[in-house]
């Protein structure tokens, strides 16, 4: 069974329906929405980061790839060259 996971947009409607369904006589408390909102950015930026990481790693992945094969390729003639007699 495949995990559902909440997104920005679940949060935003959860907060927002929160702020209209609250009692007017008694509000949220504005220390408990600061702190949703921070924890809201907290998780944003870090899925943020967790997107750039996974790309630098995909970079990083294909260049040694890429010199793996450069090297590979590259080391019978250096290997020739070097000893003329093989």
């Amino acid at each position: 069974m495949a995990e559902k996971k909440l997104g920005q947009n679940d949060f935003l409607r959860l907060m927002t329906t929160q702020l209209k369904e609250q009692d007017p006589f008694n509000p949220v408390d504005n220390q408990a929405m600061v702190a949703q909102m921070a924890q809201f950015s907290s998780v944003a930026g870090i899925s943020e980061m967790n997107t750039s990481l996974k790309s630098i790693a995909e970079q990083i992945s294909a260049q040694t790839a890429l010199l793996t094969n450069l090297s590979s390729s590259a080391t019978p003639a250096a290997t020739a060259a070097t000893n003329p007699g093989v």
